[in-house]
């Protein structure tokens, strides 16, 4: 039959083809049809047929018309850590680290202990609050005194004054030693002992989870130099969601807003992911000439992992106007380039090239190359393109 011509997916013989040929409308026909249809040149143009009736009810042929549709745009991305719910941790402290409280794979609370140094900068931050303390509290006990003698004229209100001064800016600096300890990583527990000058246990330095979340990555190993502000120990991410990290192409960016909804497939998932369109960025990559688009993707079952490759299909909520085609009625040439047969009054069929949109699930945009109320051969087209090639 000619549909099962249809769904070759290699070259026919020219034997075959008037064998499959003859089935439909017997072997003089069959030959006959196969001479008449055989193409001269590839460039497009008409190609004139005889074929018989039986053979054209084989040929699904429908007027093109323009309808409105919502574009999907079809990319590839990467995972990439929610840059919201991740982060590298760095050293608060110069120093070599003396243990390792947690490995990658763990699930920390913000403030948990990940790791403790031997610090020189921690013990002097610890000294620096016990003096600010002991200067606060002597300044604040001389400006009470110096309010109190003031008030039995024994003082001049200058000096009353300047105390009240001192003891403000005492309290200052010793306020600023709290926060460095806290910087620091000092627990509460300590800092209330070393507020009420309790003597404590000589301590380290430790670093602790800024965020809450999964260890994902260790950086750092025991006897390893630290340098304040500068080394990174560990990467810390919540990965419930992830962001995908897709490339929108020039010709797609229009139809592409935030708020659209994307599939993401993946071999890890027996099924598509889905996702949101969080922001397009303003600038295009040099290298590719693409513009990122970010999706924040729900992370089920932490499938998705860190640089994993994926595939996205977003669907557009911008709705357009223009002639969609099904997949089968467009057909590829020699050099790859697309075009559809179109049927002429007067029974003849062009081999007519199409410049093609967005795909549309089972459909492609045409968005040149063809007219409102032409005729196409949507589904069998592959039957003439065999016997043109003869």
């Amino acid at each position: 039959m000619v549909r099962a011509v249809g769904r070759l997916s290699v070259p026919l013989t020219c034997a075959g083809l008037l064998v499959l040929l003859a089935s439909c409308g017997g072997k003089n026909e069959a030959r006959a049809a196969a001479d008449s249809t055989r193409a001269k040149s590839a460039a497009p143009g008409v190609v004139s047929t005889s074929l018989t009736p039986d053979q054209l009810e084989h040929l699904k042929i429908a007027p093109v018309s323009s309808v409105a549709f919502r574009p999907e745009v079809q990319t590839t991305g990467t995972v990439a850590f929610d840059g919201d719910l991740s982060t590298q941790v760095l050293a608060p402290i110069s120093g070599p680290v003396m243990r390792i409280l947690v490995q990658p794979g763990a699930w920390v609370k913000r403030g948990d202990a990940l790791a403790t140094v031997s610090s020189p900068d921690f013990a002097s931050a610890v000294s620096d609050f016990r003096k600010a303390q002991a200067t606060a509290v002597q300044a604040r006990r001389v400006a009470t005194l110096d309010s109190a003698l003031f008030k039995n004229d024994a003082i001049a209100r200058r000096d009353m004054e300047q105390a009240q001064t001192d003891a403000v800016s005492a309290e200052a600096d010793r306020d600023a030693a709290l926060q460095a300890l806290e910087a620091l990583g000092v627990d509460s527990e300590t800092l209330t002992q070393l507020r009420n000058n309790k003597q404590v246990d000589a301590m380290q330095g430790v670093i602790r989870a800024p965020i809450e979340g999964t260890v994902v990555e260790k950086l750092i190993n025991p006897g390893q130099l630290l340098q304040a502000g500068s080394t990174p120990t560990f990467t810390i991410a919540d990965l419930s969601t992830v962001w995908v990290m897709a490339s929108v192409f020039e010709s797609d960016l229009a139809s592409v807003s935030r708020g659209d909804r994307v599939d993401v497939v993946t071999g890890a998932s027996p099924r598509p992911l889905s996702g949101i369109v969080d922001y397009v960025e303003a600038l295009v990559d040099p290298a590719t000439k693409a513009t990122r688009v970010r999706v924040v993707v729900p992370n089920t079952g932490h499938l998705l992992k860190r640089d994993m490759y994926v595939t996205a299909t977003i669907h557009s909520s911008k709705e357009k106007h223009g002639i969609l085609l099904p997949v089968s009625a467009v057909l590829r040439d020699e050099n790859n380039l697309p075009f559809v047969f179109v049927q002429l009054s007067g029974g003849g069929f062009e081999r007519r090239q199409v410049t093609l949109g967005s795909r549309v699930n089972d459909k492609y945009e045409i968005s040149a190359g063809l007219k409102e109320g032409e005729r196409v051969i949507q589904v069998g087209g592959l039957f003439l393109q065999f016997a043109q090639s003869q």
